[in-house]
């Protein structure tokens, strides 16, 4: 996103969160990538089609697999390759088979839900997962713990990650990045920007808008907009005061889809323009298609959110992954990855070691969030099991999943 956006009228907090991101293209410097990639190979690049099954490969238990999120590892300028992932399998003599295979946390848990219950292999080493499915994993007893001691550089991780709720002291999980959920829109067709949640609602965007299917994002930020903090203590009104502004909007046609990571092909379509969206995706889209995309934290508030880096309990290669969490909490690792995804680094240092190549990016507030910003997110509270089943199976019912 350059530093001659469009300015956009209203808060001026959203609007210093905007002007802050300039110079998220030099990503490219940290990334070792000169040029742009075709859309194609952004949005679909990955290191396989898919998991191989275990014992494939060199080594007892085959080549490590991991599934990650689209866009979610740098990448080269051809968008094939995927440059400290090639570090570290000439460092280790560790090969990776890395898949872009998480469309959202609930199709990913459905896929492997049945292998987990057995106890079986699920085809993937390494998970990368959103909090409140990462404390399902752990609470259904899907996770292996790991050795620290393998780890050391897990010691990196920022404090007000390390003692989270659902792995108190990371005995189970890693933070691999933390973003944020907002509002964006195609600029060529919403010259005056958005400010408001309640703005993608405009008849004018009918048919052409979309939210997303992870729950917490979309009715966090509907119940912000409705005056309700999703981190407090809401009711099952409040709750169903949220819901029920998705299911209208599904009904009389506003809004077009309900999508997981897939967003991002319909906004370089054209075939929406306005959505809600995950910070670091529209940064991506920008470095292939010039800018024409804005995002923002609406006026009412945005949504916090990490994912996690996980083995399952059957994993064959649990010690090389432990391998690769170790590398990637080195700070000039997760410096180079931060600044290509444009996510928050989990990893302190990480933004010393960007310092030192690019500092106009170390001050990148979509990496390294200023107090201010963080202020105007917030985290949706932790369900109870029962809660999640209920509200979860809700949403995935309205929305027709």
């Amino acid at each position: 996103m350059s530093s001659d956006r469009r300015a956009l009228p209203g808060d001026p907090r959203v609007r210093e969160l905007v002007r802050q991101a300039r110079g998220i293209s030099r990503r490219r410097f940290l990334a070792g990538a000169a040029g742009t990639a075709g859309a194609g190979a952004l949005l679909g690049a990955c290191g396989t089609a898919g998991p191989t099954q275990a014992g494939e490969g060199d080594g007892s238990g085959g080549p490590l697999r991991w599934a990650n999120w689209t866009v979610y590892l740098d990448q080269d300028e051809e968008g094939t390759t995927f440059p400290t992932l090639a570090a570290f399998e000439a460092e280790s003599g560790i090969d990776v088979d890395y898949s872009e295979d998480i469309e959202d946390n609930d199709s990913f848990y459905g896929k492997v839900a049945r292998q987990l219950e057995s106890g079986q292999d699920i085809g993937y080493d390494v998970v990368t997962l959103t909090d409140w499915m990462t404390a399902r994993w752990i609470r259904q007893e899907y996770v292996a713990e790991l050795d620290r001691s393998r780890i050391p550089n897990a010691a990196n991780i920022l404090p007000n990650l390390d003692g989270v709720d659902f792995d108190d002291g990371r005995r189970f999980s890693l933070t691999w990045q933390s973003g944020f959920a907002g509002i964006a829109w195609d600029k060529e067709a919403i010259p005056d920007g958005l400010r408001s949640v309640s703005d993608l609602w405009d008849p004018r965007y009918k048919g052409r808008v979309e939210v997303l299917t992870e729950m917490r994002d979309t009715i966090g930020l509907i119940m912000l907009q409705n005056g309700m903090d999703p981190a407090a203590d809401w009711t099952t009104d409040d709750w169903f005061d949220a819901l029920d502004v998705v299911q209208r909007h599904l009904d009389d046609g506003q809004i077009r889809q309900v999508r997981g990571n897939s967003y991002l092909q319909d906004l370089a379509s054209g075939d929406v323009v306005a959505c809600f969206a995950w910070s670091g995706d529209i940064t991506s889209l920008n470095y292939e298609y010039g800018d024409r995309f804005a995002f923002a934290i609406p006026e009412a508030g945005g949504m916090l959110w990490s994912d996690n880096l996980m083995v399952p309990k059957a994993s064959r290669n649990k010690a090389e992954a432990e391998d690769l969490f170790d590398y990637y909490y080195r700070p000039e690792v997760a410096a180079e990855v931060a600044a290509w995804v444009n996510y928050i680094t989990p990893v302190q240092g990480a933004q010393e070691a960007m310092a030192r190549t690019d500092p106009e990016l170390a001050e990148n507030p979509l990496i390294f969030p200023t107090e201010e910003i963080l202020s105007q997110v917030h985290v949706f509270r932790t369900l109870t099991p029962a809660e999640e089943e209920r509200y979860n199976g809700q949403f995935l019912a309205a929305i027709g999943a």
